[in-house]
């Protein structure tokens, strides 16, 4: 249960170059680079918030669109944790968290259950926020649920400023995969699953 767990994702398309290191056991310290610098922000507070280390270097075609560099990063981000947390053995599974932010509330709830849904519900009201298409909100967390194999649900109960919304979203979903991916000692050699398989 020692071990450091670790997941590197290279990920090279016709739309984006993906280099992506995460340490699940980490002390929130970040390198993030996509070209688009709210979704930097957002990456970043995830990892802060959720006590990872990433690195990330993304370059996409941002002169098309931010659809394939918030998209993508979300897969490979997943695959990390995919890799990262191996058979899976002895972590929590699921995690919650109910996030405040000044007006705002949201929460966020994941299951690392090996099965694939998301559900966004973001409430953001205006187009972009920053220099950010807020509808690729919920193309992240597709991605995200894609790539790491997993059911991941945000809501954002009420806010006003949709800076916020977006925000509370991601540290309530960062406090929930850092819960989901704690270890619990007394079922240290214990599938989380009748199954048999995650």
């Amino acid at each position: 249960m020692d071990t450091v767990r670790t997941g590197t994702i290279v990920r090279n398309t016709t739309e984006t170059q993906i280099a992506l290191t995460l340490t699940v056991d980490g002390q929130g310290t970040y390198q993030v680079s996509t070209g688009i610098r709210f979704f930097d922000h957002m990456l970043e507070l995830f990892t802060r918030h959720g006590g990872f280390d990433l690195t990330l270097t993304c370059k996409g075609d941002l002169d098309v669109d931010q659809h394939h560099t918030v998209e993508d990063v979300g897969i490979a981000l997943g695959e990390a944790f995919l890799e990262a947390l191996g058979d899976k053995k002895g972590i929590m599974r699921a995690g919650y968290f109910v996030m405040a932010m000044d007006e705002t509330l949201a929460v966020a709830a994941v299951d690392l259950s090996g099965r694939v849904a998301y559900v966004v519900d973001d409430q953001v009201t205006v187009p972009v926020v920053g220099d950010f298409q807020t509808e690729l909100v919920s193309d992240f967390f597709d991605g995200f649920a894609r790539g790491a194999k997993a059911n991941v649900h945000v809501k954002t109960m009420y806010g006003r400023s949709n800076h916020h919304k977006i925000e509370a979203i991601f540290k309530a979903f960062a406090r929930a995969m850092r819960g989901a991916c704690s270890r619990d000692e007394r079922m240290r050699e214990m599938l989380p699953s009748t199954k048999g398989l995650l």
